[in-house]
């Protein structure tokens, strides 16, 4: 079996949701597996989004972590911030 980006521990470099199977995974322009991007930020090569900025995808993680982790405002407030800080997409 081919190893896959979410063999290596890796997250999206966009929204730093885990890589945990291939299915998660977005796609290069080529039809290949991304190794950097998930499949919500990242299809065919290009950003689903590309006009999103690094404080709307921190919102974004905020409310899932909110609603889907029963996680208190202000910690998923510093877990976004701190898990966007280093990506690639969101480097200067």
């Amino acid at each position: 079996m081919k190893e896959c980006c979410c063999a290596k521990k890796r997250i999206c470099q966009s929204c730093s949701m885990p890589l945990r199977e291939e299915a998660l995974c977005g796609t290069n322009a080529d039809g290949s597996k991304s190794e950097e991007y998930c499949i919500y930020c990242f299809k065919e090569g290009k950003f689903t989004e590309p006009d999103l900025t690094q404080e709307q995808i921190i919102e974004k993680g905020v409310q899932y972590l909110v609603k889907e982790q029963n996680i208190e405002l202000s910690e998923a407030k510093r877990i976004m911030q701190e898990a966007t800080r280093n990506l690639k997409r969101w480097q200067k």
